[in-house]
């Protein structure tokens, strides 16, 4: 049985993504829930990884950190289905996966992650440009591909969830095409549960 370690649903967009990949990919795991910024959590969490951060995935003895390092593990154990068939789909997921994982930083600074929250915070320019960015991204996804970026779920949806949420939640202007795949995000099943989840964390 595979493990994975995340922080708190509500607020955690790295652990999201493996976590849908996961359940995507219909893989069994166990979860394991730390509270981030907390005393505890840099005790708890070097139980798993040297890293000091989360998501993790265990397998047995094995441990992976780094969201696309679980997605790219989970993607061989489920023999490829992580991405499209199609190599140049497949090079073209990749690639908007690799500048998720690495960009767009200011976006992240001005609109962490509040997955269930609703708030109103202005943006830098550097932050409009990354915004405008992912609608780009989007667009041309999905006029070439569509329903999802690459036609079927893909860990490139998956990459791309949580800035679906922080859209939603500090209320982004995007044009028709990527406010419908964002739309299409949100109801999707697996989201809807992490949410029902994060909502009780934030209740409680």
């Amino acid at each position: 049985m595979l493990t994975l370690v995340i922080g708190n649903k509500n607020l955690s967009s790295w652990s999201l993504r493996p976590w849908l990949v996961l359940r995507h990919l219909g893989l069994p795991f166990q979860e394991i829930k730390l509270t981030l910024d907390t005393p505890e959590f840099k005790v708890a969490v070097r139980r798993y990884s040297s890293a000091e951060r989360v998501p993790v995935l265990l397998d047995g003895e094995l441990a992976i950190w780094d969201s696309l390092a679980i997605a790219e593990y989970a993607n061989e154990l489920a023999q490829g289905k992580g991405w499209p068939p199609d190599a140049t789909l497949r090079a073209q997921a990749r690639s908007i996966s690799a500048e998720m994982h690495s960009g767009f930083v200011a976006l992240r600074q001005c609109w962490p992650m509040r997955a269930v929250e609703r708030l109103d915070v202005p943006l830098s320019p550097a932050a409009v440009a990354d915004v405008a960015r992912i609608d780009e991204i989007w667009q041309a996804c999905l006029r070439k591909n569509g329903p999802w970026l690459f036609g079927e779920y893909s860990i490139a949806d998956a990459m791309y969830a949580p800035v679906v949420l922080r859209f939603n939640t500090y209320g982004a202007k995007l044009s028709a095409v990527a406010a419908d795949y964002a739309r299409r995000v949100l109801d999707e099943p697996h989201l809807r549960e992490w949410l029902r989840e994060a909502q009780q964390e934030v209740a409680r």
